[in-house]
């Protein structure tokens, strides 16, 4: 079958071009057009700026799914961008979801740095053993679920990441799932979260799980919660492989 045009689903970390794949910048090099949310096409390098872009605002995301395959519809090469990795809380699914009505267009993932990775880097080691990555939005799914999936993650020991922990009208999330997990995890608990990771601002802290509970964040924050046996070496948050170290006794 012949495929009518290519889309580029491409994750593009924190926008900034140092923190993109090789990957990722050929193919918006190769794209007719970049279809974005408003706030991502902002974050693209100076260099992408003459191709066409195209833009939907917040919650329209079918549309602008559908706006790619429209764009493919008639021969043109595509690149959506998301930030972060379009796999991991992104578009990937959606377009895939809609792709069925449109076989004959060619979808190419382009994986990017998500925040669970370039947070991680900012605070030290925080998820060098087993961890889960759970989302606070209860937009798309409900908060009872969320509940469980984090009592589970509890249970589990794994090392946690909380994405979108706080909005404008979920200002208390964070703070509910900090009381969740302080139901089956030690106060003490080490933890840290990084604000606009690989952008201007760049802020993190590293507190215990009962000062997290109080803390203010926002939508552009990431959280880091340790495992039972992470910790706090020279400021920077370690979750320990397991590796038994030989220690000099000179």
């Amino acid at each position: 079958m012949q495929m009518a045009g290519r889309i580029y689903i491409v994750g593009m970390g924190p926008g900034r071009e140092e923190m993109m794949t090789g990957e990722a910048l050929y193919a918006l090099e190769q794209a007719d057009v970049i279809i974005g949310y408003t706030v991502y096409l902002n974050l693209l390098p100076e260099r992408f700026r003459d191709k066409e872009l195209l833009s939907t605002p917040m919650r329209m995301e079918e549309e602008r799914c559908r706006m790619c395959f429209t764009e493919a519809g008639k021969g043109k090469r595509v690149a959506l961008v998301c930030s972060g990795d379009a796999g991991i809380y992104g578009m990937a699914s959606l377009m895939y979801e809609i792709g069925r009505e449109y076989s004959q267009t060619e979808l190419v993932m382009i994986p990017g740095i998500t925040a669970a990775s370039s947070g991680a880097a900012v605070l030290g080691a925080p998820v060098n053993h087993d961890f889960c990555v759970i989302s606070l939005s209860d937009l798309l799914t409900p908060w009872g679920k969320i509940e469980q999936r984090l009592k589970a993650a509890a249970e589990g020991d794994f090392a946690i990441v909380l994405y979108n922990p706080s909005s404008h009208k979920r200002k208390d999330y964070l703070r509910r799932a900090c009381d969740i997990l302080l139901a089956a995890v030690e106060e003490e608990r080490v933890c840290g979260y990084v604000e606009n990771i690989g952008r201007e601002g760049t802020k993190a802290e590293v507190c215990t799980l009962r000062e997290l509970r109080n803390r203010e964040v926002n939508m552009f924050t990431t959280v880091f919660i340790g495992n039972s046996g992470s910790e706090i070496i020279n400021g920077k948050l370690i979750t320990k492989r397991g590796y038994q170290i030989e220690r000099d006794h000179r």
